[in-house]
């Protein structure tokens, strides 16, 4: 049987932690800064996870991650 392959849009979204959690960034972070507060834009750069049924379909688009 061949090797599966990566999905590389989604090899470069998203990573697996050690536990098995799928990591993401965070949206709305690229462009239009200035209306944002200071806090916000704080809060954007912090990383955050998938939750576990949506992880099932990421796993599978990234075998070897």
């Amino acid at each position: 049987m061949p090797k599966m392959k990566t999905h590389r849009g989604a090899a470069k979204r998203f990573a697996l932690t050690k536990s098995g959690k799928v990591k993401r960034s965070k949206a709305f972070k690229r462009h239009i800064l200035t209306k944002k507060s200071r806090k916000t834009k704080r809060n954007l750069r912090k990383i955050a996870y998938l939750y576990k049924t949506d992880a099932k379909n990421i796993k599978r688009l990234i075998p070897y991650a």
